[in-house]
Order: C-alpha cells, then structure tokens, then sequence
C-alpha cells in the first residue's frame, strides 16, 4: 500500500468514469459492498446516496470506507482507495448527484424526488494492480 499523492497516471483513470464498488462497515462489523458511481477531484473522491441507504447510516456509524476502481477497458487494471468520509453533506439542490450523473450520463440525475447525501472521501493508503501496480509484489 502506498500513501497519497498518487501518480498521474493513477490520477488518469481515477478520472474516468469506470465502474467502481465501495466497501462500508456495518455496525456488527461486517463489510458490506456495492457498486457505486464516484467523482475524483483534486484528491478526494465523492460518492452520493439516496438517504434511504442502508450505506449512508453505516459511514455515519464508521466513516471508514475503501473504494476499488476498475479500469472500464482492462479490469485487471484497478486501484483500491483507502480511508474515510470526512464530509456528509445534503445534497438539496441535488448538484452532487448531477456532477456524477453528468460524468456517468452526460445529463443531469433523472430522478428528481428523494433526497440525497453527497459524501467526500478522504484517502489513507491507496493500492493499484495491472497498469496501475506500485510496489513490488508478484504477479
């Protein structure tokens, strides 16, 4: 595992719209994952949830989260960032959702009544394989 800043290259894709899965923390401690839009953005990642997310209330438990990111063209290519919400924010106006709906869509977030809650991540550690590999292990 690597500490931040991350390489340009790993930045790159980080910017892409690929798919990506956040793991969060149950309060019983059991992780749970799914699959989630995120935004990167000047070294901090943002996700959004429906307040209705059975996530939302486990990052408001344990902010701890990771979030691996696979390369839409290659999937053996990803990195996993490690850390922790450090920013809930409701997301009344909805421009939260539409910053990742426009990067994922290219339009605004159709749904316009439920609300929701945009979530700044910041990272700990990071780790990256194929392209994206940074340390020396095998493989």
């Amino acid at each position: 595992m690597s500490n931040p800043p991350l390489p340009e290259a790993a930045v790159a894709m980080l910017k892409k719209p690929n798919p990506a899965v956040i793991a969060t923390i149950r309060s019983d401690g059991q992780p749970v994952s799914t699959a989630t839009w995120y935004l990167w953005d000047d070294g901090r990642v943002l996700v959004n949830m429906d307040e209705g997310r059975k996530r939302l209330s486990h990052i408001r438990n344990d902010p701890r989260v990771s979030l691996t990111v696979l390369d839409e063209a290659n999937w053996y290519n990803h990195i996993s960032l490690i850390g922790r919400v450090v920013e809930l924010q409701d997301d009344e106006d909805l421009s939260g959702i539409d910053r990742l709906s426009r990067q994922y869509l290219g339009k605004d977030y159709p749904q316009r009544d439920r609300r929701r809650v945009s979530a700044w991540i910041e990272i700990d550690r990071w780790h990256g394989w194929g392209e994206q590999k940074e340390n020396s292990q095998p493989g």
